[in-house]
């Protein structure tokens, strides 16, 4: 399979830069057994009796920083302004980050933020900096809330910055666990109202914790996709939500994972006959055309970027020249797509 398999003509003006307002009234996209034109808020009329949902309960950090660095100078102090996006922690405590401009920011030397945050910048690998900050636990956090914004994908950040409206935005109604740098965005067409109209129908819901990463952006970049190099992320299954999937499956009942980030975790942490039981840990699964599902049986995702590893994803779900139809008719209808566009719910 070559890159050049996923790829399609999007037109600009269909890019989502706000969400649907309000979150429920989003489009989405039926497709099983055919195609049909729906919206967001008729999913309690869609779903079944017995099928999950399974949640990913992230909550997005607010990784996106501008601070200051300060040197001496013949003719005196001189402060240059570097913009960081925090990726993820390290096993030591720091935290690996996107630093513009790495190249002017040496070793040793401190980034000062807002609100007291300070970080000293420890190592540069791969483009990226290892910071080590002043702060820890409920103080990092607190300060990171007060001088943080949200890390908009680049494909919005391209168009507008970051404002006080994301942070509500950007993050889905049920986010607890804090540690995401990219939202599951799938799920952030859910408010409370739509839960509940779900579960009277019958429906229940499972939560899993999958931190997404920024390695969600990242292009493919090999013609060869099998060459490709996934990136990593940190997530776990609860023995409840590994409980409530086994016993789905066993009543006959479906899995449907909202957005792809909750189903790369659960068919990371299944065993070949698709039960799962505890699991946490990092996993960098790489689903193309050809993948035997193990546990799950549909998919309700967003529209997602042309030559996306999240292509290939949809397309060994559903069948490549399926999901080749889904997007002509997504594109066709004018559906809005990427992380604040429409969605779809995909049942093979």
């Amino acid at each position: 399979m070559k890159l050049s398999d996923f790829d399609f003509d999007l037109p600009d003006a269909l890019i989502a830069t706000r969400p649907a307002n309000p979150r429920t009234s989003a489009r989405l996209l039926h497709v099983e057994n055919g195609m049909q034109d729906a919206h967001v808020s008729d999913l309690p009329g869609i779903l079944r009796p017995n099928d999950l949902l399974v949640l990913n309960n992230t909550k997005v950090i607010l990784a996106r920083l501008t601070g200051r660095r300060d040197r001496d100078s013949a003719q005196g102090p001189v402060s240059a302004r570097v913009e960081v996006t925090l990726l993820s922690p390290t096993t030591t405590g720091d935290w690996s980050a996107l630093i513009k401009p790495l190249k002017k920011v040496q070793i040793g030397e401190e980034i000062a933020f807002d609100a007291g945050l300070k970080a000293t910048l420890t190592d540069k690998q791969d483009g990226q900096g290892v910071l080590s900050f002043n702060l820890t636990g409920d103080a990092f956090d607190a300060a990171l809330a007060a001088a943080g914004a949200m890390p908009l994908p680049p494909y919005i950040e391209a168009k507008r910055k970051a404002d006080a409206q994301d942070r509500t935005d950007y993050q889905t109604v049920f986010a607890k666990t804090l540690g995401a740098v990219a939202a599951p965005t799938a799920s952030l067409h859910f408010d409370e109202a739509l839960l509940a109209q779900i579960a009277a129908k019958g429906v229940t819901f499972a939560e899993v914790t999958l931190h997404v990463g920024a390695g969600t952006f990242l292009p493919v970049k090999v013609d060869d996709i099998t060459q490709h190099k996934m990136h990593s992320e940190w997530g776990s299954v609860s023995a409840e939500a590994a409980a409530q999937i086994n016993a789905t499956r066993a009543a006959g009942g479906r899995v449907i994972p909202v957005g792809t980030t909750a189903l790369r975790l659960i068919e990371s942490a299944a065993a070949q006959d698709g039960t799962l039981s505890v699991w946490e840990g990092d996993t960098d699964i790489f689903i193309t055309p050809g993948y035997k599902f193990r546990v799950a049986q549909g998919l309700m995702t967003n529209f997602h970027l042309p030559k996306s590893t999240l292509m290939m994803l949809v397309s060994a779900l559903m069948g490549s020249d399926t999901i080749r139809d889904v997007y002509a008719h997504a594109i066709a209808e004018k559906y809005r797509f990427f992380s604040y566009g429409d969605s779809s719910l995909l049942i093979p």
